[in-house]
């Protein structure tokens, strides 16, 4: 047994001991009404449009309409009809990771990568060379945004000085020499610039391996992001976020950055100039006073950044997780909770414009769902996704613009075809015989796939 096995058997999901509870002197009803006015919502308002309530146990149907329909008329007024796409290729380089999330079945423990290695596994390191040819391709293929989120390898460094900087026999820094592994892993700076090379927009680089990335260095988060955006970085993904309340986090992800230094990270991004999304994922030990104490943290970000280019719920999938297989948590978060977790975070974020629908994680039919309950984007065609699918999702893992226009014009709205930070809009029209991205360097309306 692994010590992230020791640890997920370890938990019992009734003996968290959280201090942080969904309890309110608010009412729903004060809650709702200051919804509508748009007046901005306190915490205690939040958790009460969340649970419809904490007068009552469960969620109540009735009140759950209310806030959906508040939420939707709120993105009416805001973003107005149009549903937004991107064409986007993901390009995660590296199963390697030694951080244990108990959440995760993407990573695979990193000594399963040396080269004295004897037993097969499923993970995998690309070189700078292999992500190039990836991206290239989907670049030719009119695709705009390289999304590349990857695990920690104990080899990565930012670049050949920040090696010569690490000293492989201290525990503390995660640091092996690259030759090490079966193959050596290049450095972020090597990576982001081959990916950057084909034309892509570069959307990478988490606060989690920014941290990496300066790890036994005397620099800070904002020399990393500064040394790679001079290589091609252009937005950061707002990911590691998790539930940014450390109680939390101190169960699911010990081993993962605090939510200080999750936000220390997104304000150097800002100062940079990198554009940067933000996110969440619920629906496993957290209970609804997280999730609203997390919306807090990244309104009171944009209130300082204004920087964050959209915010993206992301429903806990729990199949093949080790939370899920030691029996901490037995499911996900149900439909209804995904509807309030949108709607919410429409009503409670009045500074962040745009609030995205996965269609991974929730499906076609239950994205488009979300949609009407104050999202007004809907991911992007992806043409490759290994971390949820690791994790077992089961809704695919590319989407075309054909499929974007027609489930979008059903549901009454405007498909349009957006960058990865919004400044480029262009209205995809249904009818067209021919469907396929222009935003992108090489787009010329060609659909991505045969």
């Amino acid at each position: 047994m692994s010590w992230i096995d020791d640890r997920a058997s370890s938990l019992e999901a009734d003996e968290f001991g959280f201090e942080v509870l969904p309890e309110t002197d608010q009412s729903f009803e004060n809650a709702l009404a200051k919804a509508r006015d748009g007046e901005r919502l306190s915490v205690d308002d939040g958790i009460e449009l969340m649970t419809t309530g904490t007068d009552a146990v469960g969620i109540d149907p009735r009140r759950k309409e209310l806030v959906l329909e508040a939420a939707d008329r709120r993105r009416a007024e805001v973003v107005g009809d149009e549903v937004t796409f991107v064409a986007n290729v993901n390009n995660n380089v590296t199963t390697a990771c030694n951080v244990g999330c108990l959440f995760c079945n993407f990573k695979d423990t990193a000594h399963q990568f040396e080269e004295e290695y004897q037993d097969e596994h499923g993970g995998f390191t690309k070189t700078p060379a292999e992500s190039r040819d990836i991206v290239g391709d989907a670049v030719e293929r009119g695709v705009y945004e390289v999304t590349s989120v990857s695990g920690l390898h104990p080899g990565m460094t930012l670049d050949e000085e920040h090696r010569e900087l690490l000293d492989p026999d201290d525990p503390e820094l995660n640091f092996k020499p690259p030759e090490v592994y079966e193959t050596p892993p290049a450095t972020y700076r090597e990576q982001i610039a081959a990916m950057a090379e084909t034309g892509a927009h570069v959307h990478s680089m988490t606060p989690e391996e920014v941290h990496h990335a300066q790890r036994g260095a005397d620099w800070d988060y904002e020399y990393v992001y500064r040394e790679l955006a001079d290589v091609g970085l252009k937005t950061v993904p707002g990911t590691a976020a998790e539930i940014l309340v450390d109680e939390v986090r101190d169960v699911i992800c010990p081993g993962k950055i605090t939510t200080d230094e999750w936000v220390a990270s997104m304000e150097a991004a800002a100062d940079v100039g990198l554009p940067m999304t933000a996110t969440i994922m619920y629906g496993h030990v957290e209970n609804e006073a997280h999730r609203v104490r997390h919306l807090k943290v990244i309104r009171d970000l944009q209130d300082r950044t204004d920087n964050i280019t959209e915010f993206v719920p992301l429903s806990f999938i729990h199949q093949n997780t080790p939370l899920h297989e030691h029996g901490v948590v037995d499911s996900g978060a149900s439909k209804a909770e995904d509807e309030l977790m949108v709607a919410v975070s429409r009503l409670f974020l009045d500074n962040v414009e745009h609030i995205q629908s996965s269609w991974v994680k929730y499906g076609d039919e239950h994205g488009m769902k979300l949609l009407n309950c104050g999202a007004d984007d809907f991911m992007g065609t992806i043409l490759s996704e290994e971390i949820t699918k690791r994790a077992g999702g089961e809704y695919g893992e590319f989407r075309s613009f054909r499929d974007y226009a027609e489930m979008i014009t059903a549901i009454g709205r405007t498909p349009v075809e957006r960058s990865t930070d919004y400044t480029e809009r262009r209205r995809v029209d249904p009818d067209t015989a021919v469907i396929g991205p222009r935003l992108g360097p090489e787009a010329d309306g060609t659909p991505l796939l045969d």
